[in-house]
Parts: C-alpha cells; sequence; structure tokens
C-alpha cells in the first residue's frame, strides 16, 4: 500500500501538480537532491511539505462510517463545568463592597460592614477630612467607620442601640479620657445581655484600624446563670464565637483551661470568651492573674460593691483594660458603694478612698444632716452635683416604662393574708415575751434578734417553728402547749396558715381555669420543702430551684420549664439562689411568699416572669401577713426607708439601724386591722376602706403605693383568680398595672 494511502495519510491535503503554473514564481529547489528541479509550494504549510510533489494521490476511499463532530458537545461540557464561584449559603445576596474572596483589597480600606446600609449602627465615624488632608494620608492607615453586625443590629430595640453606643464610647476612651470601663445599671428585663453579646462581638471582629479591638475577653456571673450566658451567644451569634464555659471540673481540669485560655494570643484566638463564676474566679485567681484578657464584663456587678471582699479583690487585679459592670438592681444612695463601683471600672477618676470621703463624702453627709447650716447644706449640694456630672459619664441607666411598648400588661397585687388561730396564738405569745425583754434590758440581745427570722417564718407556716418549739429555744419554752394534739409534720396542712390557704385556692383555680404556669419564690428553703408537700399532696408537677443544685442542673430545669409544651405546673424557686438574672417566661403568674429586708432583693425575683419575650399578661402576688412584721418590713420598703447601708443581710445587723421605739414596733401585732398600711396612708381616696376616687391617670405599678387601687372586698379586683381566692383567708389588696394597655385586655 502507498504511504499516502495508510489510514495514517489520509486526512492531509496532497498536492496536485500543475505543469502549467509558472514554476519559478511558486516553487524553489530543494536543497537535499543534486541535479533535479524540485519545486516546493510556498503558500503549503510545513506538516504538508514532506508528500511528494510528483506522486499523485490515490482517491480517497468513501466508503467508511462519518465520525461525529465533537466540537459542540466538547464546548456544551466546558460550559457546564465552567461556571463561576457562588459562596455556599442559601439566598446569600453578598455585600454592596464588590469584595472579592480571597483578593487583597487595593486602594482605600473599607469597613467590615456596610455604613451606608438602611438601619446600620455606626458606632464610629471617622473624622471628616478635607481633599488636602485626604492626599497627604495613607491609604493603610486610614480609618475606616466601625459598624455593628447587622444581624445583630436588626434585632436591637432603639434603647439598646443607645446602650451599646454608651458602652462602645466609654470602653474606648470617648466618655472619659485614658478610662475604659462602665456601668450598665437598666432595670430588668431591658436586654443587658444582648447589648453586651453586641459590644462583645463588634470588640473581636472590628476597629477603626481596621482589625480586632481585643483578641479574648471574660464574662464573670452568678453561678446559676454561667448556662445562660453560653445559651445567649448561641441563640444570637449562631456558630460565630466559641466560648469556653467552665462551670463544672476537678481544680486541676479547670486550671488547665483557664491557663491555656490566658495563653491564647495573635489573631486566631480559638477561644475568645471565657465564661466563668464569681465563685470559680476567686478560688481560680492565681492563674488568671497571670495573663491578660482585653475586657472583663461582671454581670450581676452589685456584688462588687464592697471593695473589701476577696472577689472584688481577685477581679481588681485582672489585668484587663476594658471593665464592663452590669446590675439591674438600683445603685443605692450609699456613697461607699458609689465609689467601689466606679473605682472598679474606672480606677482613679475618683481619687482614693481617703480623697473621695475628705471631697465628697464628709460635705455631702454633712449637708443632709438635719441640723446642718445652710453653708453646709449648700456646699453639700453643690458636691452632689459634682458627683453626679463624673459618675453620669460612665453610667447608663433606664427604667422598665421603656418595655410597655413591647411587652404585654403587668398587674402587680400586695395581698394582705390573715393570719389563722392558730398563728395568732403563737404570735401573740411570742412576741409578747420580746415585748417583756426589751422593758427589762432596755436592748435587744442577739438571741432575741435572730429570733425575729423565726417570726418571720411563724407568719409563713407553723410548721417552720414546731422544731424550735420542741427544743424549747429562748422565746418558744411554752408555745409546744399551742400547737393541736397529734401534731405532725409529715404532709402540710394548709389551713394553718393564713397565706397557705390563699396560696392553695389560687394554685387551684389557676390550675383548673387556664393554662398558665407559676413561679413561687421564697426566702427559706424550709419554705419551699412546705411547697413541695403542698405540690405532691394535690398533684401538681413541679421543679424547683435552690442553692444545692448544680449549676448545669438549673440550666436544664429553666429550659425545660420554659418550653411551653412541658408539663410542670410549677417553678419553686429561692431568691438568694436564683433572683438574679433567671428567665422565667414561661411563667405569667409569680407568687412573691415572703417579703425581703432589701427591696432590690424582691425587685429582682418578681422580674423573673414580666420580661423580653412574655407574651402572656402577667400576674405578680405579693403575699404579706396581716398587722405582722411582714407589715412593717414591707412599709419600709413601700417608703424607701431601708437605705442601702441598712439593708440587712444578717438578723444581728438590726441593732445598729433601729431605734428602742422602732424595735418595739416591730414587736407588735395589730390584730384588729384589715391592713396596717393602709391604716398608716391616712388615705383619702378611701372612705371607710371603700375607694371613691382612682388612681390618677399618670400613676402605674412604679408609683408610690398610696397611689394604687386599694380593695377591701373583692369586687373591685380585676384578677379573677384572685377575687375566687379572696373569701379563703384575705383581707386587703393593694394592685396597680403596668401601664394603661391593662385596660384593654382585662
Amino acid at each position: 500500500m502507498r504511504r499516502s494511502q495508510a489510514p495514517s495519510r489520509r486526512s492531509f491535503p496532497v498536492l496536485k501538480r500543475k505543469p502549467d503554473e509558472d514554476e519559478d514564481d511558486n516553487y524553489i529547489p530543494s536543497p537535499n537532491i543534486k541535479g533535479k528541479k524540485h519545486k516546493i509550494n510556498l503558500l503549503v504549510s510545513p506538516s504538508q511539505q514532506h508528500q511528494s510533489p510528483f506522486r499523485k494521490p490515490l482517491t480517497d476511499i468513501l466508503n467508511y462510517p462519518a465520525l461525529p463532530d465533537f466540537s459542540s458537545h466538547e464546548a456544551f461540557i466546558k460550559k457546564i463545568l465552567s461556571k463561576p464561584f457562588k459562596v455556599p449559603i442559601p439566598n446569600y445576596q453578598g455585600s454592596s463592597l464588590n469584595r472579592a474572596l480571597g483578593v487583597r483589597r487595593q486602594g482605600a480600606r473599607q469597613s467590615l460592614h456596610d455604613p451606608f446600609e438602611e438601619g446600620a449602627l455606626i458606632l464610629y465615624s471617622p473624622p471628616e477630612l478635607s481633599a488636602h488632608d485626604q492626599m497627604k494620608l495613607e491609604t493603610e492607615k486610614q480609618p475606616v467607620h466601625v459598624v455593628v453586625d447587622p444581624t445583630l443590629s436588626k434585632v436591637l430595640r432603639p434603647h439598646q442601640r443607645e446602650g451599646v453606643k454608651f458602652m462602645y464610647d466609654c470602653v474606648t476612651g470617648t466618655q472619659i479620657e485614658n478610662s475604659y470601663g462602665c456601668i450598665m445599671a437598666d432595670e430588668m428585663g431591658l436586654g443587658k445581655t444582648l447589648q453586651c453579646i453586641t459590644l462583645v462581638w463588634t470588640l473581636l471582629r472590628q476597629s477603626p484600624d481596621c482589625c480586632p479591638t481585643e483578641h479574648k475577653g471574660i464574662i464573670v456571673s452568678p453561678s446559676s446563670l454561667v448556662k445562660n450566658w453560653y445559651n445567649e451567644f448561641n441563640k444570637w451569634l449562631p456558630g460565630k464565637v466559641r466560648c469556653l464555659v467552665i462551670d463544672s471540673g476537678t481544680k486541676s481540669e479547670i486550671d488547665k483551661n483557664l491557663s491555656q485560655f490566658m495563653q491564647q494570643n495573635g489573631k486566631r484566638v480559638h477561644l475568645p470568651v471565657l465564661i466563668i463564676s464569681y465563685e470559680t474566679f476567686r478560688l481560680h485567681s492565681n492563674v488568671l492573674h497571670k495573663g491578660s484578657a482585653g475586657f472583663v464584663i461582671c454581670d450581676e456587678g452589685h456584688r462588687l460593691k464592697n471593695s473589701e471582699n476577696q472577689t472584688y479583690q481577685a477581679l481588681n487585679q485582672l489585668n484587663a483594660k476594658r471593665r464592663i459592670l452590669l446590675s439591674g438592681t438600683p445603685i443605692q444612695n450609699d456613697l461607699l458603694e458609689y465609689f467601689s463601683l466606679v473605682h472598679f471600672v474606672n480606677t482613679g477618676i475618683l481619687g482614693t478612698a481617703q480623697e473621695f470621703k475628705r471631697k465628697f463624702e464628709t460635705p455631702i453627709l454633712r449637708g443632709r444632716d438635719a441640723g446642718a447650716s445652710d453653708s453646709d447644706h449648700k456646699k453639700g449640694e453643690e458636691k452632689l452635683q459634682e458627683l453626679a456630672a463624673i459618675v453620669n459619664k460612665c453610667i447608663i441607666r433606664r427604667t422598665q416604662a421603656l418595655l410597655t411598648k413591647y411587652l404585654p400588661v403587668k398587674i402587680e397585687e400586695v395581698v394582705c393574708c390573715r393570719l389563722t388561730p392558730l398563728q395568732m396564738a403563737l404570735y401573740k405569745s411570742f412576741v409578747d415575751s420580746r415585748a417583756e425583754e426589751l422593758e427589762t434590758s432596755g436592748k435587744m440581745s442577739v438571741s432575741s434578734l435572730s429570733s425575729i427570722t423565726q417570726l418571720k417564718k411563724l407568719c409563713n407556716h407553723p410548721d417552720l417553728i414546731y422544731d424550735k418549739c420542741v427544743e424549747g429555744s429562748a422565746g418558744f419554752e411554752d408555745l409546744l402547749d399551742i400547737y393541736p394534739p397529734g401534731y405532725s409534720l409529715k404532709t402540710v396542712n394548709p389551713a394553718l396558715s393564713g397565706k397557705f390557704i390563699v396560696l392553695d385556692t389560687l394554685l387551684a383555680v389557676v390550675k383548673s381555669t387556664s393554662s398558665d404556669k407559676v413561679v413561687l419564690v421564697s426566702n427559706y428553703t424550709q419554705t419551699l420543702d412546705l411547697f413541695e408537700k403542698l405540690c405532691r399532696q394535690r398533684n401538681y408537677l413541679f421543679v424547683r430551684l435552690d442553692g444545692t443544685m448544680t449549676v448545669k442542673k438549673r440550666a436544664k430545669i429553666v429550659e425545660k420549664f420554659n418550653n411551653p409544651s412541658s408539663p410542670e405546673f410549677i417553678f419553686m424557686l429561692s431568691s438568694k439562689a436564683g433572683g438574679c438574672g433567671l428567665n422565667l417566661i414561661g411563667a405569667n403568674r409569680l407568687v412573691m411568699f415572703d417579703p425581703d429586708w432589701n427591696p432590690a432583693n424582691d425587685d429582682q425575683a418578681m422580674a423573673r416572669c414580666w420580661r423580653d419575650g412574655q407574651k402572656k399578661q402577667c400576674y405578680i402576688y405579693r403575699l404579706i401577713a396581716t398587722g405582722t412584721i411582714e407589715e412593717k418590713i414591707f412599709q419600709r420598703q413601700a417608703h424607701k426607708k431601708a437605705l442601702s447601708s441598712c439593708v440587712i443581710d444578717k438578723e444581728e445587723d438590726v441593732e445598729r439601724h433601729f431605734s428602742l421605739d422602732e424595735l418595739r414596733d416591730l414587736f407588735k401585732l395589730n390584730e384588729n386591722t384589715i391592713s396596717d398600711t393602709h391604716e398608716k396612708f391616712r388615705c383619702r381616696r378611701c372612705v371607710n376602706n371603700i375607694q371613691v376616687r382612682p388612681p390618677a391617670p399618670d400613676t402605674d405599678c412604679n408609683s408610690d403605693l398610696s397611689q394604687w387601687n386599694h380593695c377591701a372586698d373583692k369586687k373591685g379586683l380585676v384578677d379573677l383568680a384572685l377575687k375566687s381566692a379572696w373569701d379563703s383567708a384575705i383581707s386587703f389588696t393593694f394592685y396597680h398595672h403596668s401601664h394603661e394597655e391593662q385596660r384593654k385586655t382585662v
């Protein structure tokens, strides 16, 4: 076979000889062949020049099968496989800044989020520069906007946006030069946690210098709120911030984790946020003091009002430049508390303790003295204004009045409950013995003062002092004979306590007529034990939180109770263990079974239900034993006589804060009253204990108790559940609503 007709050669075109063409114009002699004139076509490609110009090619064989044209198919496949990169996030729109992934930005630096987007929350704006100054400024040094992540700014309410901006200005030194701390003192339920999470996320990601402001920080909270902080981060920033939560483990394990956290440095910090309790921080402070943290946030920061305690000292020695203190409790009217809290967040702006006392405390207290001269009074007011001007630069406080736009109505009710005959007999016998001691000694002994607690327990239920009567303790020697024969503590008899009769009736009515859940709060775990017995006797499902419960378990039962589908009807709460920060929006009724000396503690406990996320109308019941020491305690709260220095954490402190006449008054029982508190008001809106003129339209449940609705019978009540329980043991009720919408919803 000729080579030109071989299958491998047939695809090449073959030159045909044209003898009539001008050979000299189109051909050149081949240098390889001598003596003969070979002609090569100049127009032929190099790949075709190897074929002989003298051989006539054979004709093509046309009977082989035609091969398909793959060019169009290949182009189609390439088009499919060469799609541009797409971000693998559903419905991803991208930013308006036209950035390319993996490509370093050229030209002027840009902020992390678009400052011109609608609703953008801008925390820092670069100063406006003239065209001449812009030309002189290097592009790599040009400051950029600091803009809150839109995923957070879209859910922030107006007061929360204002709070984030205030805190950012404080921690960056804008408010007070060379001071980087602040106190967020918003009332309970205004979203302090969300505001702080927004600030933390901004500090970890942005700054005017186009880099993170800080790389890591610490959040310190009561043990019951550690898990709550972790859950809040996951709720608002799912998967974006990794938190190290220290809520359990051996000492060596905790030390190891804390040491690794403190050693983290650089731009890529694996765990940028540490969440730890005050107790754990104090116990492991030696490890935490070895490194530094960019910021520290102290939740429920009123714990730091005493600069002498170990927790304050441990936190104050932490190497953290930016310090934020959160407290929903009103900062009491005590200058030393002011100094301790402000000194913690901004050391030095009020001077040393001695300088503060000389410059502010002494002249202010002297001016407030009843016998102060006009000049002392004037100087005291001037110093008070000067102090306020300083501290107000780093303290922000808003009230719950802001919540009325977002929350359902809250109806707060103070319910006076009559003592049962057994309680009355025990109470009279007890106070008579105390009165005799007062008259003979002229003062109260420590043992007698400590018995005030037992008197408060008697107001709850006679079961709580039965053991003291059996032992024959001081003041209880002859009381055992008053108890009925065969008295037993195995079960609780609600009929022996006025407050328990009202509670038992109220729970039964709520359970049978609604799907509402109830929170029961008491200052005493022994009272919680009685609640448990009552729930078992009535077959109510319940959960209980007190100081014996671990942090992990607390978080689980709170989460379970808040689930609308959970069957638990009652949440029992010790005010000391869970009064701060807990979110119990699963319930919309709360019973405050006994009052505390400190009104702030009661306010904290009562704010567990009526807070952000609540959808149902709330009812807060404060049960007070009529004519007893509980009314005296409540009157001090209502008239704001409980000064912060007079807040009694231990009963032994009573002697320092009460005069002898006041102590005598504490131990008096007013048997012939339906409300000792109402009598002392000398109310002009009531005639013969019947309200004839309603409260002023601009009043609410934050107003003085004398401005509330007063009810000596159930006709004036708007709460149907309480109206049903009235005949059980209720003698008088004060009530008011949180805002005007109440009239539409009731």
